[in-house]
């Protein structure tokens, strides 16, 4: 079959590889669409960050180089013998993350804190193919009404909505997101359903700012023509936000969540930067908090459903579609280039349906 696989820093290659066969609880997905996630971008333009280069993973024992890919869904054409609960042509959407089960975090059911924690397609092979082998745990079956493009931005929509859930922000709190990336536009999403007040989305493209407001922000602050702290500032009357969201994971905008929150207020980052500096004397005076968010824990059926319902219009999102023979220059590329694509899916089945 063929796949997409990680080597290194800006050497991804299309590869014909062997079916492996099963192991106990395991099943496999013919993939109909594998989104490009931040973190794979990370991995391609300067990784590894999480890829396993010198050890195996202690839950998928894989080692690079990994089919790269962990926003997939498809349908179950195989299943181990011990597997039960899914059958031969399930629609299923993939919780990508490992769990061993048995430690302190997963016995408590916090499984996204799990000592051995990792992804599919960054940890172990992923859904960049045109099958994929998970263990079951990972497979939701898909409602009837939920299409498999909708299903595949299930993934970066539960990160978003466990980022909300993390936070403080109550119904008719106003709250500031910075980053209209695919994370940014679906916390906006997130937060409207959650009851926010007002939402105030901060970038630097009019184009993204433009969709945030089609999808829920009320107001919009264009980064890229003046301080952005101080735009929210006037239109918070000086006082601020008491919810801020870093969806960017740069310094600069660490520095602006904290920045337009008032007094007792909470920055919840999800960006990934491997360092920033804080003012901390205004963090303690001003009596600030900052709240991380990680993958997300027990809310795939919910979102799911959520999904089918109407409620959350995830698809919103999408950008681009792509073969998997195209994926490099069309997908990772154009995503490099910051021009204007914001999810791009893959599809390796050119006949899987819409």
């Amino acid at each position: 079959m063929k796949a997409l696989k990680w080597h290194g820093a800006r050497d991804l290659r299309l590869e014909i590889i062997a079916r492996r066969p099963l192991k106990a609880g395991e099943i496999r997905i013919e993939v109909a669409y594998c989104g490009i996630c931040g973190s794979d971008m990370h991995e391609y333009l300067h990784g590894p960050d999480s890829i396993p280069v010198k050890a195996p993973h202690p839950l998928s024992n894989s080692v690079a180089p990994i089919v790269i890919g962990h926003e997939f869904c498809g349908t179950v054409v195989e299943t181990a013998a011990d597997v039960t609960g899914l059958q031969l042509g399930d629609r299923v959407a993939v919780e990508p993350e490992y769990r061993c089960g048995h430690c302190t975090y997963c016995r408590e059911g916090r499984y996204n804190l799990c000592e051995s924690m990792g992804f599919v397609g960054l940890m172990g092979d992923g859904g960049m193919a045109e099958e994929a082998v998970v263990p079951a745990y990972m497979a939701h079956v898909l409602p009837r009404s939920l299409s498999f493009r909708q299903a595949a931005v299930a993934e970066p929509a539960a990160v978003a909505l466990h980022g909300v859930r993390q936070s403080a922000l109550r119904p008719g709190d106003d709250c500031v997101i910075f980053g209209m990336g695919a994370i940014g536009l679906l916390l906006v999403m997130m937060a409207r359903h959650h009851g926010a007040g007002r939402i105030i989305a901060v970038d630097v493209d009019p184009r993204r700012l433009q969709l945030a407001r089609e999808v829920g922000a009320s107001d919009t602050v264009d980064a890229s023509l003046g301080d952005a702290v101080q735009q929210v500032r006037e239109l918070t009357g000086g006082v601020g936000v008491p919810v801020a969201f870093e969806a960017v994971g740069r310094p600069e905008t660490l520095k602006g969540a904290l920045g337009v929150l008032s007094k007792g207020g909470e920055a919840v980052l999800l960006g990934l930067m491997p360092e920033a500096s804080i003012d901390t004397f205004d963090l303690v005076n001003r009596e600030l908090r900052i709240t991380s968010s990680v993958g997300y824990r027990g809310l795939y059926p919910e979102l799911l459903e959520l999904m089918a319902s109407g409620a959350v219009d995830a698809e919103r999102i999408v950008t681009h579609t792509v073969s998997l023979e195209a994926a490099i220059q069309n997908g990772f590329e154009r995503l490099a280039s910051a021009g204007d694509a914001i999810k791009v899916l893959v599809q390796p089945q050119q006949e899987a349906c819409a």
